[in-house]
């Protein structure tokens, strides 16, 4: 299984269907849905939106990219399922979590800002 996570993990922005996933461990698909929902406790779709979600709060906070762009580089095409799916993932919309991580990190250093001068 660990060669199948590896391979979500090297392109997030790529979608590996079911049978090239199972091709890429000589497995049938349903064998290794069940072998890798074992092991991990997701199926192999669910594990590769949830590195796509990583991804993409990833690029929010670390990036200037426009929500649009951050959909390209994390291969997902339909704006709405995205926003829903990381509305899911993470409690908000991807500009709410923009936002959000960065007032907080504006709060965190004031506060860093005022021990220092005092």
């Amino acid at each position: 299984m660990q060669a199948v996570i590896e391979l979500i993990h090297a392109g997030p922005g790529q979608s590996h269907s079911l049978e090239e996933l199972s091709r890429h461990v000589n497995l049938s698909p349903w064998w290794l849905c069940h072998l890798f929902s074992a092991q991990t406790g997701l199926s192999p779709c669910q594990y590769q939106k949830l590195v796509r979600m990583q991804r993409a709060a990833e690029l929010l906070v670390t990036t200037f990219l426009c929500v649009k762009e951050v959909m390209s580089k994390i291969g997902v095409n339909d704006l709405s399922h995205f926003k829903r799916d990381f509305k899911q993932s993470y409690g908000l919309t991807p500009g709410q979590y923009r936002q959000r991580y960065h007032e907080v990190r504006h709060r965190e250093a004031a506060g860093a800002d005022s021990k220092i001068s005092h």
